[in-house]
C-alpha cells in the first residue's frame, strides 16, 4: 500500500520542493527586504523559481556552509529577510558553529530551508539524510522548527516564516508526500497543532510525512473498532503543550510518528510534556539510535519501523499498556 492510499489523499500531490519555491516567490512579492541565500543547490532546493523571478535578490554563495550562514547574518542584521536553502545534511554539520554564534544567539531573522530532509534522500545512503535536524537545532534557544506535512502546509509555513520575527528552520523533502490538506489550504499558526482526525481511544502525533502514514494507519485502526485521534504537529518547537495535555486527558495514551530519530525528536518533546502535566502510556515511533541503509523511501520505513503497519501495532501496544494488560 502506497503512502496516503488507505486514507485517500494522494490526488493531486507534487513535490515539496516545488511548493517550497512557489511559496517563496509568493512572499518575496509582497516583501522586498526578502533575499534568497543558495548554497549551489536551487535547482533541488526549488529556490530556482527565486533565481528566475528576482534574480537581483537571489545570492549563490556555493557550497560552502559556513559561508552561506555568516552572509545570511549579514543580511539579517542589516534588515533584509534571508531564506537560506540546503541540505540539512550539509548545512547543520557543517555550520553549526555560525549558527550557533552568529545566528542563535544573536537572535537574528534568518529562514532555513532543510531541503531533502530525514529519508527522502534514502537510495543515496546515510551520508546525505538527516535525520537528526530536529535535535540539532532543538539544542539552539530561538529556533522555530516547522514540518510541513504536505504542498498546501508547506506554502503556509513558508508565510509564517517570513512573518515571524527571529530565527526558523523550514524541513522540506525531495519527493512528494500524501495530500492532508485541501486545496483551500489549511490552519497554520507557528505552535499551535491542528487535529487531522478525531478520536477519543488513543491519540497519534506526527509530523510531516508521518502525519499521512498517520492517517492511514488510524483508518486502519478504525476498521478494527479503534478510534484514534490524529495531531498534525506541524511546530515541532515549540511544541503544542495544550494539544498535548489534551490528547493525554482526553484518550489516555499517546502514540508519536516522526521521520526522525526518537532521541531528540517530536517523541521527545511531547513525552516532556506528558511527565510534566499528565503521565499516560506512550509509544515512539520513529529512528532507533542507527543510521539508515539505501534504499527507496517505503522500503526504509518498513525495514526500520516506521511503516503504517508499525503505526498501527504500536497504537494497539499503547492502548493495551492504557487499559493494564
Amino acid at each position: 500500500m502506497r503512502i496516503g492510499e488507505k486514507a485517500g489523499l494522494l490526488a493531486g500531490t507534487r513535490q515539496m520542493r516545488d511548493a517550497f519555491g512557489s511559496a517563496l516567490v509568493e512572499v518575496a512579492k509582497a516583501n522586498e527586504r526578502i533575499v534568497a541565500l543558495d548554497g549551489d543547490l536551487s535547482s533541488s532546493t526549488g529556490m530556482a523559481a527565486m533565481r528566475e523571478t528576482f534574480p537581483e535578490r537571489f545570492f549563490n554563495i556555493g557550497i560552502a556552509e559556513a559561508n552561506l550562514i555568516g552572509v545570511s547574518a549579514g543580511f539579517a542584521a542589516s534588515g533584509y529577510i534571508p531564506f537560506v536553502g540546503s541540505l540539512p545534511s550539509f548545512l547543520l554539520p557543517n555550520a553549526y558553529d555560525q549558527l550557533r554564534l552568529q545566528v542563535s544567539i544573536a537572535g537574528l531573522n534568518v529562514k532555513l530551508l532543510g531541503s531533502h530532509a530525514g529519508i527522502s534522500t534514502g537510495r543515496e545512503g546515510p551520508t546525505s539524510m538527516s535525520i537528526e535536524d530536529f535535535a540539532l537545532l532543538g539544542g539552539l534557544p530561538p529556533f522555530v522548527i516547522l514540518v510541513p506535512s504536505d504542498e498546501s502546509m508547506m506554502a503556509a509555513a513558508v508565510r509564517a516564516a517570513a512573518k515571524h520575527a527571529g530565527p526558523v528552520y523550514i524541513r522540506s523533502s525531495r519527493g512528494e508526500f500524501p495530500r492532508v490538506y485541501g486545496e483551500r489550504g489549511c490552519p497554520f499558526t507557528i505552535g499551535l497543532a491542528n487535529m487531522v482526525r478525531p478520536g477519543n481511544d488513543v491519540t497519534i502525533i506526527a509530523c510531516g510525512l508521518l502525519t499521512g502514514v498517520a492517517l492511514d494507519a488510524a483508518a486502519i485502526l478504525a476498521e478494527q473498532g479503534i478510534d484514534a485521534r490524529v495531531l498534525d504537529m506541524h511546530t515541532v518547537k515549540p511544541v503544542d503543550r495544550q494539544a498535548v495535555v489534551a490528547a493525554a486527558r482526553q484518550t489516555g495514551a499517546i502514540v508519536t510518528a516522526e521521520e526522525h530519530l526518537v532521541r531528540g525528536g517530536l517523541g521527545a518533546a511531547v513525552a516532556q510534556v506528558v511527565v510534566e502535566e499528565y503521565p499516560v502510556a506512550m509509544r515512539f515511533v520513529g529512528i532507533r539510535d542507527t543510521y539508515l541503509e539505501s534504499g527507496s523511501v517505503e522500503e526504509l520505513m518498513e525495514r526500520y519501523g516506521f511503516s503504517t503497519g508499525h503505526l498501527v501495532n504500536a497504537a494497539k501496544d499503547c492502548l493495551r499498556a492504557k487499559r493494564g494488560g
